[in-house]
């Protein structure tokens, strides 16, 4: 049975049948716990389920695969809209209790699934590596007769972080651009400032007029 307004849900004792049976339905028109995307309300349910849902629960086990792989490889941002897990049902359909050493296997199972979910959504958690970015940039002069010999070894002495390479490149009637690429740490370097503070100030300026971002790739 579930609760709450369209905004939210509340879910009862997912450790039972009749728990997943009800999830199941709840499952069936849609893709996530809320909402349109995985957010912090499918991670609540993922936690909350003792071990891997069985097959028979089809819609159950659709979604927790899709969740289990979010986790594991790209991890679950959205906010989601609070949804509330319940530990017994209110009207909780009698299951007859398995044999001791049947309750033993099944206690080591879902403990170890219980531990590989946590390890998942705790690495969810985590800060993602920041990701890089390889930027090609036009130097340019201020005319034909800025010493582009001068402005490339101005430009080198920057040291920037990340230049991969620096060279002239005739651009016709006698005159030159100095070519630059840099790898960049997305989350660390801004490119614009970069040209700001430290490719277009004195006294490189004296040479430099301006910077053209000519490509800018992921990595």
């Amino acid at each position: 049975k579930f609760k709450g307004t369209k905004m939210a849900a509340t879910l009862y004792n997912l450790k039972s049948e009749a728990g997943l049976k009800k999830l199941d339905e709840y499952l069936l028109t849609r893709s996530y716990i809320s909402g349109y995307q995985a957010s912090k309300d499918d991670i609540t349910v993922y936690a909350a389920l003792p071990s891997v849902p069985s097959s028979e629960f089809v819609n159950v086990a659709r979604w927790y695969k899709h969740i289990d792989a979010l986790l594991r490889i790209s991890g679950v941002s959205g906010e989601g809209s609070g949804v509330t897990v319940e530990s017994s049902l209110v009207v909780e359909e009698a299951v007859a209790t398995p044999p001791a050493a049947d309750t033993k296997a099944k206690t080591e199972e879902e403990k170890k699934a219980a531990e590989e979910r946590a390890a998942a959504v705790k690495a969810s958690g985590k800060k993602k590596e920041s990701g890089k970015s390889s930027v090609l940039l036009d130097v340019k002069p201020w005319d034909d007769e800025t010493d582009m010999k001068k402005l490339e070894e101005a430009v080198r002495s920057v040291k920037l972080d990340g230049l991969f390479w620096a060279k002239l490149v005739p651009v016709g009637y006698g005159i030159k651009k100095l070519q630059i690429m840099l790898t960049i740490v997305d989350d660390l370097v801004s490119v614009d400032n970069m040209v700001e503070d430290y490719l277009t100030v004195e006294p490189i300026n004296e040479y430099v007029q301006s910077c053209d971002i000519v490509a800018f790739n992921k990595i």
